[in-house]
């Protein structure tokens, strides 16, 4: 069977997970649509404003819609912020004190945030005096809801940190029922702070987000799913009115919050990008299902399970070599539409403890709502693959990685 031909087979088989994937498209751009209506989005909007931004209406605009399609009672929706690293920690820093204490009840949290919270004289968690504690996963890669209720009765937490996504584990993400089951065990366990959600690469993938079901604040970058693959920086904070004004302090001054920000260039882009993300994420999830499912074929495992609740645009793929790992990460570099002929070298990327090959020849750099992949090259050799701005792109890079293979 060649290429093409396991492509087609593929497809006739993912059938059914299309249609429901599209299903759930539909259900959030009504959601989208009807939010921009509600808050009567005129061309005015779009206008850039300078100096302090004192009543800028496209960036309070801007937010409203976030909380209004996310069920937050307010957002933060800004290109000051400069990555999903840098929203959740203007969030942590934003909900956290002095002597506070934080539980991560997912395991360990992202690779790049470990410095942010155990950093050593760089303005960490640490340094200022927040205490952690982390449950570690079981041995399915599901929550110890024992080991979370142990250390609640210890000690009492300010905050818990949920990580939908998979980061560089082995594990699939976490649903959005998986995550409200979370939170309706924390309050009965007593619990009754701020439960904070690392909403990264999840947005618009499922019908709800964490924070229509239990959770206090969700947080994500604007280059991945809910930029569209427009927006050309930023990111949001999205949950309760008491943690997102607490974030406003952090993020400008306490003393103004989110009175002032300005953006000279103008916020279409971000409007734009947020019109379109639930059809770009039904692309990306598409394409990622016909990575795996080809993948499946030649015998290369890979997570989620076909058949499995998608919670977010990654697929884990696992090789047997540093060599075939590479290879693949290439062949995703070779077919992508900047940087093309570019040869990827594994890096010592900042905030990863490993060398790092990351295929990313994106429009927007570093944008992981395009079609990109990425690995840490150590053992287990794994590749992140996600993103893909139309499925018909997924598909030829699809192809590509399945003649390389082949030969």
């Amino acid at each position: 069977m060649n290429a093409n031909e396991m492509i087609s087979a593929a497809e006739r088989a993912l059938s059914p997970c299309f249609s429901e994937i599209d299903d759930v498209a539909l259900r959030n751009e009504e959601k989208v649509l009807s939010a921009f209506r509600e808050e009567r989005i005129a061309l005015r909007h779009f206008d850039g404003t300078t100096g302090y931004g004192y009543s800028d209406d496209g960036r309070d605009a801007l937010g409203r819609i976030y909380a209004r399609v996310f069920g937050a009672e307010r957002a933060i929706v800004s290109p000051a912020i400069l990555s999903g690293t840098h929203a959740l920690t203007v969030a942590l820093f934003g909900v956290l004190r002095p002597r506070n204490h934080i539980l991560f009840m997912t395991g360990m949290p992202y690779d790049t945030l470990h410095g942010v919270i155990w950093g050593e004289g760089n303005g960490s968690l640490k340094d200022f005096g927040v205490e952690t504690a982390v449950v570690p996963l079981d041995g399915n890669g599901k929550v110890d809801l024992e080991g979370v209720r142990r250390a609640l009765a210890e000690q009492k937490f300010d905050v818990v940190h949920i990580q939908r996504s998979r980061g560089y584990e082995l594990r699939d993400a976490f649903t959005v029922a998986e995550i409200g089951e979370m939170c309706t065990f924390l309050r009965e366990n007593g619990f009754g702070g701020c439960i904070f959600v690392d909403n990264c690469y999840g947005e618009f993938v499922e019908r709800q987000e964490p924070t229509d079901v239990g959770a206090d604040l969700i947080v994500g970058s604007l280059i991945k799913n809910p930029g569209g693959g427009l927006a050309p920086t930023g990111g949001y904070i999205a949950g309760r009115e008491k943690y997102v004004l607490q974030c406003e302090n952090r993020l400008t001054a306490p003393s103004v919050g989110g009175e002032i920000g300005s953006y000279a260039y103008g916020y279409r882009l971000f409007y734009q990008g947020f019109f379109l993300a639930p059809h770009v994420v039904a692309q990306a999830l598409k394409g990622g299902l016909l990575i795996g499912k080809c993948m499946e074929m030649l015998g290369y495992e890979n997570f989620p399970k076909l058949g499995k609740p998608l919670a977010d645009i990654t697929r884990a793929i696992r090789f047997n070599t540093a060599e075939e790992l590479c290879g693949f990460i290439q062949s995703v570099q070779d077919v992508s539409p900047v940087d093309s002929f570019v040869t990827l070298e594994p890096w010592n990327m900042p905030g990863y403890d490993a060398k790092v090959i990351m295929a990313a020849g994106t429009f927007v750099a570093g944008s992981s709502l395009e079609l990109s992949a990425d690995a840490p090259v150590r053992e287990p050799y794994t590749a992140y693959f996600q993103g893909g701005l139309t499925y018909e792109h997924c598909k030829l890079v699809c192809r590509a990685i399945l003649d390389r293979l082949l030969k």
